[in-house]
């Protein structure tokens, strides 16, 4: 897997993709910072620069899904907390490794437990050069499957399999049915998947299946509103169409170029210090033509 070395691997993959909003990309205040309650207890915070959040308030402590994307938005997430409890946040969660949900650790305190599947960690590790960044590496990682038993509650984590990255966690609240879900589902548009960092389509279709079979009724998405099962559904069976019609065209030898234009993708040039990131049809063609 190719990465590149240095902490711009992190937030130029987002800014590239287009994953954040015209006014943040284009240097303008991002929208105001909220949190809004989903179960009691449990929040996800939307606006301020980068994606969105959450946090859970326990007995004694707070547990934090993901960092935004610079260490002033966290900053102003943890005020918002402390609004909320006077508990102090013991540990972070991180969904994936992309820039615009970890590069806003810097904000929180150092020392806290940070908790991610084992193959972000090691994409952490070849983002964050910078020594104050390495300060904030996953103190804890999980393979597949991680309970947090903590005092009011309980957090189950999983992993199943590449899908967006190599490295994705779903963050589930077994009791309040709700699951934090990184960007492994958009609405409105494809997907992003990234193929730099192990991301495959058919392996986001078997993690959308599985998402599918939680226990849980809510979804929060890295971008976007709360979804619930019907949205998860007709992403799963767009995507499955996609693949499906790629997978025929392949069959009968067409290039990728021809592919692309019959699904009328134009050719894009990456902007000069951006890169440029394929579409999820060309992921598909290259799912299916790449030796394994």
């Amino acid at each position: 897997m190719k990465r590149l070395p240095t902490f711009i691997f992190a937030i130029s993959m987002i800014v590239t993709a287009g994953l954040i909003p015209a006014l943040q990309a284009g240097g303008q205040t991002p929208p105001p910072l909220a949190a809004q309650v989903i179960k009691p207890g449990l929040y996800w915070v939307e606006g301020g620069a980068g994606a969105n959040t959450g946090f859970w308030i326990g007995k004694d402590a707070v547990v934090v899904i993901d960092a935004k994307m610079t260490p002033d938005a966290a900053r102003e997430m943890l005020a918002k907390i402390k609004e909320l409890t006077p508990n102090p946040v013991q540990s972070i969660v991180l969904t994936h490794s992309d820039g615009d949900h970890v590069n806003g650790l810097t904000g929180f305190p150092q020392g806290l437990k940070i908790v991610s599947q084992e193959t972000c960690k090691t994409e952490l590790e070849a983002a964050f050069t910078d020594p104050a960044l390495r300060a904030y590496l996953p103190t804890v990682t999980f393979k597949d499957r991680m309970d947090l038993l903590l005092p009011g509650g309980s957090i189950r984590l999983l992993h199943f399999g590449s899908a967006h990255t190599s490295g994705d966690a779903i963050v589930l609240f077994p009791a309040e049915k709700v699951a934090f879900i990184g960007d492994l589902a958009f609405i409105g548009r494809d997907p992003l998947i990234h193929k730099s960092k192990g991301g495959t389509s058919f392996g986001l279709t078997a993690t959308l299946k599985s998402i599918l079979a939680l226990e849980a009724d809510t979804f929060i998405p890295g971008h976007g509103k709360p979804l619930a099962k019907s949205d998860i559904e007709g992403l799963l069976k767009s995507v499955e169409d996609k693949q499906a019609q790629v997978k025929d065209m392949v069959a009968r030898g067409k290039s990728l170029d021809e592919v692309k234009k019959a699904f009328g993708i134009e050719e894009e040039t990456a902007q000069p210090g951006r890169r440029r990131w394929p579409s999820l049809v060309e992921v598909i063609y290259l799912d299916l033509t790449e030796k394994k």
